[in-house]
């Protein structure tokens, strides 16, 4: 799936677009990738329990129909965005560890974690999604959500379990430090966007690694 925009548009200026049904699969996918475009928009704008299905449709200049074209409900189109941005986050960071990482030994779990500080730094429409709303949506979300989380998670566990194996970091539950950096990560990246502290993602990414690294150290 398309990586949906969080740049600002002017749609909600313009007119619905007096579109056909997009028929090929590629024009099926592109007119999902627009609408999903335009929800994150105003679902950061707003919030999910304030967005409307035709708040949507004039973000994305169609008309208020053609959304039912593609998505069955305001719930059906925003598990699928969560969806679509978890799965975008996770390939951001295994991107940043496919490139062979020079320095220290803990270089990867440092390119990790500076990776997902970028991703949110870049998006923070997804930030408000996942850290502002997700909180409120409650049981029709928690399951969906948590498997985002989980996937993401288990990402970190995997980095942790190497370190622990090449006796970088001393051995630790690898589950429970994932849980923990993700918190953390999380924490921190929702705080950026209600506060912005003008810091780069990289400089924050290095104060995250050596907070934990310090703690984990062999001694």
């Amino acid at each position: 799936m398309p990586r949906t925009s969080s740049a600002p548009a002017s749609a909600a200026d313009r007119p619905a677009r007096a579109v056909r049904r997009a028929m090929s699969d590629r024009d099926k996918e592109e007119r999902r990738g627009e609408i999903l475009a335009a929800a994150k928009r105003v679902f950061a704008r707003k919030g999910y329990h304030a967005t409307t299905i035709a708040e949507i449709a004039k973000e994305a200049a169609l008309s208020y129909g053609s959304i039912y074209w593609y998505f069955d409900s305001k719930d059906a189109l925003f598990h699928e965005l969560m969806e679509s941005e978890g799965q975008a986050l996770r390939r951001h960071v295994h991107e940043a560890l496919a490139t062979p990482a020079a320095g220290s030994p803990e270089a990867p779990f440092r390119a990790a974690v500076q990776a997902t500080f970028e991703f949110f730094e870049a998006d923070r429409a997804l930030v408000k999604l996942l850290f502002r709303d997700s909180y409120s949506l409650g049981d029709r979300f928690e399951k969906h959500l948590f498997g985002i989380y989980e996937g993401f998670i288990g990402d970190i566990e995997q980095i942790v379990a190497d370190a622990e194996r090449r006796g970088i970091v001393v051995d630790h539950p690898p589950r429970l430090v994932a849980v923990s950096v993700a918190a953390l990560i999380g924490q921190i990246a929702h705080r950026r966007v209600v506060t912005d502290d003008g810091l780069p993602a990289a400089v924050v990414a290095d104060f995250v690694v050596s907070l934990l690294l310090n703690g984990l150290l062999p001694r």
